[in-house]
């Protein structure tokens, strides 16, 4: 197996002077390393998150990497008044919106035959119908300025099988659906709409939520013998939400090095 490790990308203001919004951003994981590499572009941010606590310590991590401020506003992507006030205050802080990473998410192990609708049903509220309650919320602010870029993110998992991620697996194949479809409406107005598809990002919560022996196996998976580090992820978000892919839209990037 490969011992190739990510290395740190020169930056090149990829994104200055834009404005951004990351939703599920505190923590370890993808939106935080999101979070970074567009401050590290020249984007003014603001990120969200449901768990408060949490959120208030990202922003304590990213203010000294940032020129502009770094704002943070509670969301929890189910609640539809809190998506509204999300965008409003992005919108209040910054004069308008010009990305939007849809990265919140809810995964976890469960076989089809032990879930229940509740399990069910929640993670398919949070990482697909919450993709879509801010994708719509983004639609009403980018298209009458006919400017914008949505940035979604999506799994391999969505085009490969994997057992105890029914729930999941869907939910990031509607996720992948809707990229499509809402780029199409989108495409007159010149906004863009794209998704990610990472196979395997490690960070922290996933151990918590992943059964004992299973990431080691899903690591050897890996042509690079090795899990994604969410920065990795960060680097495509960002080239998407860049104009770099002014011509990309409806696309699902897969961010993997599994083997063919």
């Amino acid at each position: 197996m490969s011992s190739q490790r990510a290395t740190q990308p020169t930056t090149h203001d990829l994104l200055a002077g834009k404005s951004v919004v990351i939703t599920a951003a505190a923590g370890t994981g993808i939106g935080f390393a999101t979070a970074r590499r567009c401050i590290e572009e020249g984007a003014r941010v603001m990120i969200s998150d449901s768990h408060e606590r949490r959120l208030g310590e990202a922003i304590e991590r990213l203010k000294p990497l940032s020129a502009f401020p770094v704002l943070g506003q509670p969301c929890d992507v189910t609640k539809e008044d809190q998506v509204q006030a999300l965008l409003g205050a992005a919108i209040e802080a910054f004069g308008s919106v010009d990305v939007v990473v849809n990265n919140a998410g809810l995964g976890g192990y469960a076989p089809l035959l032990e879930m229940d609708d509740e399990q069910w049903q929640r993670v398919l509220d949070v990482t697909l119908t919450g993709t879509m309650r801010m994708t719509r919320a983004a639609f009403k602010h980018m298209l009458p300025r006919r400017q914008g870029a949505i940035v979604n993110n999506a799994s391999v998992l969505g085009w490969r099988a994997q057992e105890g991620q029914s729930h999941y697996a869907a939910a990031k194949a509607g996720v992948m659906a809707l990229t499509r479809c809402s780029a199409m409406e989108a495409a007159a107005a010149g906004v863009r709409v794209n998704a990610v598809a990472p196979s395997l990002a490690m960070h922290a919560h996933l151990a918590k939520v992943t059964p004992d022996g299973l990431l080691q196996r899903l690591q050897e998976r890996e042509a690079f013998g090795r899990a994604a580090e969410p920065a990795e992820i960060a680097n495509v978000i960002v080239f998407l939400a860049s104009d770099l892919a002014s011509y990309m839209t409806g696309e699902v990037v897969a961010v993997s090095s599994q083997h063919a």
